[in-house]
């Protein structure tokens, strides 16, 4: 029945440590994503400005 207690608090201590792990590496940045906007301006996406199509892909007037 002791084993039981000492296997709580043993699990207790870990998950502590992987939190605080975690709330570390938030803290410092590591999950920070600075691969996105270096490469942003080579996706193509259209946010207006173009020029409108129709259905069928030719240019409306």
């Amino acid at each position: 029945m002791y084993i039981i207690f000492i296997l709580i608090a043993i699990s207790i201590l870990v998950a502590a440590a992987f939190l605080g792990a975690f709330l570390w590496a938030v803290r410092s940045g590591q999950y920070d994503d600075d691969y996105t906007p270096a490469v942003r301006m080579l996706f193509e996406n259209e946010v207006g400005g173009g020029p409108k199509t129709d259905k069928a892909g030719q240019k409306q007037q």
